[in-house]
């Protein structure tokens, strides 16, 4: 089948991406994708410059965001791999750490049975993580400690805590149930026990506060719990209907949070758009699957036809934070177990996924362009970015670009940091970039955890290429008949 996209290794000039650039806005005018024509490096740089807005300071203009690796204990506690991953984000150079991985505030709410989650060996725990990190600022030359979180977490529909489908969700859907195996509202949380989950966000926050963590992040995107109450149109009693309720558990949890460990900062992850979820279609290319009434509302962030974006509702949800004390949003959407394409676009898609839809190079664009627009409208809050993997090589210009033009604040990497992380640093301080370990978005580090193995970069990452996971991992893909010549290196 012909690929529908361009691919991005073969846009080799400036005049060439920002000719793909101007194809794909002839059918999305909303496109403002861009990339500076020459990289700047200094102290006074818009990647080097400080940020300081609403009380806060960063020291650069990057974040690295969290990447949990399937490769904790059984009972929820840091490993070898684990410290090496958070010394990792610590190498980076980046000013903020985004909560490292996310962590369950109960055993229940984990997505996988070697999540971290708060038990009571939380505190020492999360000093460890938080020495690993210091001690991998310590090795790259000039850099700060970073600023530092952990990412709060009840997975809801898609908790695995035991390793089979154990869903805990907000309302029932008609398109999702069937993918987990729900067939009653057995699966549906009760008022009462949505209250009761406050107080785990509140004393895992405290944990983190004795750990001498900066700020913890109420997650509220990718599907999971508190993101999917944000779309419970359906669901009746105080935490669904209008936007007020469907808000409620998230704001209580800030709320909570803030007052059982005052002085810690609350910032949210926010999926600020969502689709319909999609499924592999002829050729294996995504395709939303059928809705047959006339609008799609379980979409929070979307126009309704479940393949838009509508930003009344983010907007007006940003505002709602703000006055409940948050004052650092990091910007994702969509959903990975759904409509990965949006969340993290990419060339080759994980085993269970499909290929994508559109152009990858569109999807970073909707990133871009909704966290611009969130910027416009909320001035007062810091806006951390995401979806800027896939631009591998064009990634610091775009960056550079989005920076200085105002349209984020800070510039936030997932799996490059996996792949390479010391390319923010490299890239702070006018170092090549070392084209061998830029992430190319193969998606193992998807397809991995999705067979119970640990998340990591196989393809670049001496430690993973050589692991026996690695083995085992294309033993996967030849029986599913996804070997690419990625594998084959």
């Amino acid at each position: 089948m012909k690929r529908a996209w361009v691919r991005l290794t073969s846009l080799k000039t400036l005049e060439q991406l920002r000719t793909r650039i101007a194809e794909l806005a002839h059918d999305h005018p909303w496109i403002g994708l861009d990339a500076d024509a020459d990289l700047e490096v200094g102290p006074k740089t818009p990647l080097a410059t400080p940020v300081c807005r609403a009380g806060l300071t960063f020291a650069n203009r990057f974040a690295t965001l969290p990447m949990e690796g399937w490769d904790g204990t059984y009972d929820g506690r840091p490993t070898e791999r684990v410290l090496r991953r958070w010394r990792h984000f610590g190498k980076s150079g980046a000013s903020l750490i985004w909560g490292g991985e996310a962590y369950a505030v109960q055993p229940d709410g984990r997505a996988n049975p070697n999540q971290l989650c708060y038990s009571a060996s939380s505190v020492p725990d999360l000093v460890a993580l938080r020495e690993s990190v210091l001690a991998g600022a310590r090795e790259t030359p000039a850099a700060r400690p970073p600023y530092l979180g952990l990412q709060l977490t009840h997975s809801g529909r898609f908790g695995r805590p035991q390793g089979k489908p154990a869903p805990r969700v907000a309302y029932r859907h008609p398109l999702l149930d069937a993918r987990v195996g729900i067939a009653s509202d057995d699966a549906v949380m009760t008022d009462s026990e949505l209250d009761d989950l406050i107080e785990s966000y509140a004393r895992t926050a405290g944990a983190a506060q004795q750990a001498r963590f900066d700020f913890v992040d109420v997650k509220a995107c990718h599907g999971y719990l508190l993101h999917e109450l944000l779309s419970g149109h359906t669901r009746p009693g105080r935490y669904g209907g209008d936007l007020i309720g469907r808000s409620r558990l998230l704001a209580a949890c800030v709320d909570a949070v803030r007052s059982a460990a005052p002085g810690l900062e609350v910032a949210v992850r926010l999926s600020a758009f969502d689709f319909a979820p999609f499924q592999r279609g002829s050729g294996g290319v995504g395709v939303p699957e059928l809705w047959h009434a006339s609008t799609y509302p379980f979409a929070f962030g979307g126009d309704g036809t479940g393949l838009g974006v509508d930003l009344a509702e983010p907007r007006a949800l940003l505002t709602l934070l703000a006055q409940h004390g948050v004052r650092l949003v990091c910007v994702s959407g969509g959903n990975p177990y759904c409509n990965p394409h949006l969340v993290r676009p990419a060339a080759y898609p994980p085993s269970d996924g499909y290929l994508p839809p559109e152009d990858p190079l569109l999807g970073v664009a909707r990133h871009l362009w909704v966290t611009a627009e969130l910027r416009r409208s909320h001035s007062d809050l810091i806006l951390v970015g995401s979806g800027y993997t896939y631009l591998q090589e064009w990634l610091p210009r775009v960056a550079q670009r989005a920076v200085r033009q105002g349209h984020v604040d800070l510039v936030g990497l997932g799996r490059m940091v996996l792949s390479y992380p010391e390319a923010p640093a490299h890239i702070l301080t006018g170092q090549p970039l070392d084209r061998r370990r830029l992430c190319r978005t193969f998606s193992d580090c998807t397809t991995a955890p999705r067979a119970g193995l640990p998340s990591g970069c196989y393809p670049l990452d001496e430690h993973y290429r050589q692991s026996p996971e690695r083995t085992q991992l294309l033993e996967l893909r030849r029986s599913r008949g996804a070997t690419s010549q990625r594998t084959r290196n």
